[in-house]
This record gives C-alpha cells, structure tokens and sequence, in this order.
C-alpha cells in the first residue's frame, strides 16, 4: 500500500518531538538554591573580611613592637588569642551587617554620624548621646538602678582591663628600668618614652595595679547579675547557661585569679604563681575566643545604635514622640503589688459593666 503524500513527513516530525527517554531533561532547582546560594556568598565576605583583619592586626603588632624587640614572649598565647577575636569579630560583624535590617541601620548610623547638617543643628548632640548611651548606660537606669550600677562597673571595669591588657600584649607599652629591679621606671609607647614614674609612690602603685582595680570593679557587678539570674523568676525562665551564666562566671574567674596572681606575689612570694598564672591564662584566652559568639558581642553591637545621629533630628524624623507608659504614675508596671492587683481588678470590671450597657446590634434589636 501506498502512504498518503506527507504521511512520511508527519511521521518523521512526531519521531522527532517525541520525547527521548535516553536524554535527561534538566532537573528543576532545587527549593533553597537562591538561600543557599547567598548564604555561601555572605559566608565567603565575612571569611574575607576576618582575614584581612587579622593579617592587619598581625603587622600592627610586629611594626607597633619594633619588629617583635618589644614582644614579651610569655604573652604569645594572649596574642594569639586577639588574633582569633579580631577574626571573630569581624566575621561575625560582616554575616550581622549583611541582614537588610542591621544593614541599614549601619548604613544610616554612619551617614548620620559623617553629616554635615546634624554637626552644624547639634554639634554637642552626638558626643552627648554617645557619652550617655555608651558611657553612662542611662537607658538601664529606666529599668533598674541596681542593675545599672552593676553594668557600670562591669563596664568601667573591662574597659580599664582592656586598655592596659591589649597593649601589654601586643608589645606596644613596656615599662623599663634603668637599673633592672626599680624602683625607677619609664613607661614607653611604640618605643618612644611618655613618662617616668616611681614604683613606690601612688603612680607607681597605679600603674602597677591596675588590673587589681580593674578585678575589684568587676567582680560584684558580675556577682549581683549572677545571683540575679538565679533568682529572678523572670530571668531564669528564659537564660541559657552557655548564653547568659558562662560570660559572668568567665568574668568572676579571670577577675579572682588575677587578684590571687597579685596575692601570691606579695603575700605567699611566689606559691602557687605557676598554677595560677595557667588558670589565669586558660580562662581569659577562653573569653577572648568566646566574644564574638557569645553575649558579649553586644559589645561590638551596641554602638551601631548609638551613632544614628542627634536627637531632635531623630524625632523630627520619626514623628512626635509618644511618652514612655512605663514612667507614668498610673501604670501597672509602676505601682505597688497591692495597688496594681486593684487597679487591674477595676478596670476589668469596667470592661465587663460597659459591654452589659453597650447598646446591642441592629439586627439584633
């Protein structure tokens, strides 16, 4: 039998679209593609980033001790340490500030904080909320005088520490004397001499006893939020041990073993100083890594909301402010136990007497 004319042709176009079970079409994307995709970018810039800070942090010290003239060599494992946090810091800063709220947030705090405009209608305005905000935390004062003043010295304290700790480790300030055993001693800076002092006079004591002052301000600010953590029914219920009691018990450790540092030395000339000095070393390199993952990154964190320029600037921005309800006399919040049970007790009642007498629907009528 003969085929109808185009009967070949239709037959060959059919064996052409007819899907092939040899060739495998392209599979679909997969569902968190895109997320994952972004989150391997944003984990490769933060990666990035920690490194180039570290390396930067790594010259400064080298070049900031005269090509390691100045560098104690006990204090490697300190060193190291502050390696590994500015790595952290910055690794964790850069994953923080790539989420679109932290994002503009820092976006607008540094374009708030280099403008023009808000310097010349509030020149004291930024340097005033910064020194209240950071410095004196009155905004924990709203809250609680207790737990600001506990916050006060646990951050005047670690502040003091940081500032001696920081550059003693890194070669940067080194006491000399002329002698070899005082009591005459030059403090330099880079290599460069700021100032002489004695060992036995008030400065001298100062300088040579600083972290014991430092250890002394922060140990009852971190004593009264741990006995507040255990005892505040509202704190335990939500606190995490490794989030909310390993910082202050970190704290407590390095803070005492210092001061036993300072105690052997004077007072037992010399016993037990190895041991101690391993524990002190052991639980402060241990806070130096655990910074940027635990809750003292609130450190790095916080001044990002400090800089969002002046606040009248702020306000006319944002609106009239409303009055905070948790300073008014009348509210719950601010009353007495008793007071607030009957304030509370009224008004639902009056809640309840007004839906009686409200008038009912028109369709129910």
């Amino acid at each position: 039998m003969t085929e109808p004319p185009g009967a070949a042709d239709e037959g060959a176009t059919a064996a052409a679209t007819a899907p092939n079970p040899a060739v495998a079409s392209p599979a679909p994307p997969a569902p968190g593609g895109a997320r994952t995709a972004v989150l391997r970018s944003v984990t490769s810039r933060a990666t990035a980033v920690g490194v180039i800070v570290s390396v930067l942090l790594i010259l400064a010290i080298v070049f900031g001790s005269r090509l390691l003239e100045n560098f104690d060599s006990a204090l490697l494992p300190y060193a190291v340490a502050t390696v590994f946090l500015a790595f952290g810091v910055a690794y964790r800063y850069t994953v923080w500030v790539s989420a679109p709220g932290a994002r503009r947030l820092f976006k607008q705090g540094w374009r708030s904080f280099f403008s023009m405009a808000n310097f010349r209608k509030g020149p004291t305005a930024l340097p005033r909320m910064i020194a209240t905000y950071l410095g004196f935390q009155k905004s924990l004062g709203n809250r609680s005088y207790a737990r600001w003043a506990a916050h006060q010295l646990i951050f005047w304290g670690c502040i003091l520490a940081s500032l001696i700790t920081f550059p003693l480790t890194w070669g940067w300030f080194t006491f000399t004397s002329g002698t070899g055993s005082g009591p005459g001693y030059e403090m330099r800076i880079w290599g460069f001499k700021i100032i002489g002092f004695d060992s036995l006079n008030v400065l001298g004591w100062l300088m040579f006893h600083g972290l014991d002052i430092a250890a002394v301000l922060v140990i009852p600010g971190a004593c009264y939020f741990l006995w507040r953590r255990m005892k505040d029914r509202g704190a335990i219920t939500v606190q995490r041990f490794g989030y909310d009691l390993v910082p202050l018990i970190a704290l407590i450790v390095i803070s005492v073993t210092g001061l036993l540092l300072t105690f052997s030395s004077i007072f037992l000339h010399g016993g037990g100083y190895e041991f101690l000095g391993i524990l002190h070393m052991v639980s402060v390199v241990f806070t130096l890594i655990y910074i940027p993952f635990g809750k003292f990154f609130h450190i790095v964190q916080r001044p990002a909301a400090a800089d969002r320029g002046p606040e009248p600037t702020r306000r006319r921005a944002q609106g009239p402010a409303r009055p905070d309800r948790r300073r008014l006399p009348h509210h719950p919040a601010r009353l007495p136990p008793d007071r607030r049970h009957r304030l509370r007790r009224t008004r639902r009642r009056r809640t309840r007497r007004g839906r009686r007498h409200a008038p009912a629907p028109r369709g129910h009528r």
